[in-house]
C-alpha cells in the first residue's frame, strides 16, 4: 500500500519534469519565433528586443536563449545598428553628432559603440552639414536675437555649442560676402 503510493508520487514527479521541460521548450520556441518577427520588421538593439521580449512576457532564460541566436545568425548586432542609424541620421535628418548619442544611448547601445559610430564623422563635414541647415532653414542673422536662434537651432539639432556658434558666424559672413562658406 505505502509502495504503491510512493510509486504513483514517482510518476507524478517524472511527469511534472516532463511537462515543465515541455513548457519550457514551448516558451523558447515562442520567445524565438517573437524574436524573429520583431527584427525582421525593423533592425533593433539587444535592449530593445530584450525589452520587447518581456512585454510579451516571455521568461528572462527564454530571452536571453533567443538573444544569443539571434546573435549567431547576424539579425542582432549593435554595432551594425550605431552605424547605420548614426548614417541615416546624418545623412536624412542632418543630425549632429552629439544627438546621435544621445539617441543611441537611449536606445541602450554601450558607450564604446556610441563613440566608435559617431567617429566616422570630421569636424569639418559636421561645420558643413551645419552651415547646409542654417541656409535652408534661416536667413543670415541680422542680430543677436536671430543669432540666437539659429544657434539654437543647431544645439537642438545636436551639433556641439562651440561648433554651432562657428557656424552661424559663417552663415552671417557668406550672406555679407553674397557667396556659400564651407
Amino acid at each position: 500500500m505505502i509502495g504503491d503510493e510512493l510509486e504513483r508520487e514517482g510518476d507524478v514527479a517524472g511527469a511534472t519534469g516532463r511537462e515543465a521541460e515541455a513548457v519550457s521548450q514551448r516558451e523558447h520556441e515562442r520567445a524565438i519565433e517573437l524574436a524573429y518577427r520583431a527584427v525582421g520588421y525593423r533592425e533593433r538593439t539587444v535592449a530593445e528586443l530584450r525589452a520587447f521580449l518581456e512585454r510579451k512576457r516571455v521568461g528572462p532564460c527564454a530571452i536571453e536563449e533567443a538573444v544569443s541566436e539571434l546573435g549567431r545568425a547576424g539579425c542582432l548586432d549593435d554595432a551594425r545598428y550605431a552605424r547605420r542609424f548614426a548614417e541615416d541620421k546624418r545623412e536624412l535628418e542632418r543630425w549632429g553628432s552629439e544627438r546621435i548619442a544621445r539617441d543611441l544611448q537611449r536606445r541602450g547601445i554601450p558607450a564604446h559603440l556610441i563613440e566608435a559610430a559617431i567617429a566616422g564623422e570630421s569636424r569639418d563635414s559636421e561645420l558643413s552639414t551645419a552651415l547646409s541647415v542654417l541656409e535652408e532653414r534661416l536667413a543670415p542673422p541680422k542680430d543677436d536675437r536671430e543669432r540666437s536662434r539659429a544657434w539654437r537651432l543647431l544645439v537642438r539639432r545636436g551639433y556641439g555649442t562651440e561648433l554651432a556658434y562657428e557656424a552661424v558666424r559663417l552663415h552671417e559672413r557668406a550672406a555679407g560676402d553674397g557667396r556659400r562658406v564651407a
